[in-house]
């Protein structure tokens, strides 16, 4: 969910299974078909209120501040540039407010001591009444940046986001498909919970183990599949062997793939290729790449 430039595209966690390593794509464009659209909110300064291990890979944080009464709130799994601390120095003052590429080019000239680290994250929840917003990160021990921050449970910690729209799109079909890893886990929430109450069809979320569930707000008419990946598998492989095993409703499909590239690539290659679903009809959206 992003132009050319290094991130781990939208939605909100990296790093999966420690056996594993990983990198941000460096042209998410080249693993994913969403917009990118850029609010006028600019860089919206916050603050770490809150902070909870809520299962044994993800880390909750609430963030507060008087500039999240301007936030745009999109819903479904908007995403946002999230630019984290990495000393006391770090600075948020002289970030660019739009995240194109002449901002990422005036990130890339900031002073390394003082310029923060920037990663893409889905907004969990959003409270306007009480200007709070929740992120959750996967957490795997001190790998990579953002995650291993977030494991320290920073209360206090400075951060500031700047928005970057949705990736969902809300497409006229019969029924609707979300496949996602824990990556992509607060992206699948974020749709079932603000999609139409009356809508039907699978999301299908694999996770490392049974204990990274969470209650999610979904239709009734939407079956919840959570895939726990078999000891040792790739991530992504167990989600796509379900996926080409699932009966499908009768009817178009509205479908949304998230998550580890080979996944989200994966996904949409299967529904174009083997169950004729037209590409305009699968939005899909490569988060980080397993090297």
């Amino acid at each position: 969910m992003s132009a050319a430039i290094p991130v781990s595209l939208c939605v909100t966690t990296r790093r999966c299974c420690t056996s594993t390593r990983y990198r941000a794509s460096e042209d998410p464009v080249a693993s994913s078909n969403i917009a990118i659209t850029h609010s006028e909110t600019g860089v919206v300064h916050a603050e770490v209120v809150d902070a909870v291990r809520i299962s044994p890979h993800f880390v909750r944080l609430t963030v507060a501040g008087d500039d999240l009464a301007g936030w745009r709130h999109l819903g479904f799994d908007q995403w946002f540039r999230l630019a984290v601390p990495v000393s006391d120095q770090t600075r948020f003052d002289n970030l660019a407010g739009t995240y194109d590429t002449a901002g990422y080019l005036k990130y890339l000239i900031l002073p390394k001591a003082t310029r923060p680290v920037i990663r893409n994250y889905t907004v969990r929840r959003f409270r306007p009444e009480d200007g709070e917003l929740d992120i959750d990160f996967v957490v795997h021990g001190d790998d990579g940046v953002a995650g291993p921050w977030a494991g320290s449970l920073p209360l206090g910690a400075s951060v500031a986001l700047i928005d970057q729209g949705c990736g969902y799109r809300g497409i006229a079909a019969d029924w609707s498909l979300l496949v996602g890893d824990e990556s992509a886990l607060p992206a699948v929430a974020g749709i079932l919970r603000d999609m139409p109450r009356d809508s039907r069809g699978h999301a299908l979320i694999e996770l490392p183990e049974f204990g990274d569930q969470q209650e999610v707000d979904a239709p009734e008419g939407m079956s919840v599949h959570w895939i726990v990946r078999r000891p040792e598998a790739p991530i992504g492989r167990t989600a796509l062997e379900h996926l080409r095993e699932l009966a499908f409703p009768e009817g178009t499909v509205n479908a949304f793939a998230a998550g580890e590239s080979k996944l989200a690539t994966g996904a949409r290659r299967h529904l174009v290729n083997e169950r004729g679903v037209p590409k305009s009809n699968v939005t899909f959206c490569g988060y980080w790449r397993a090297t």
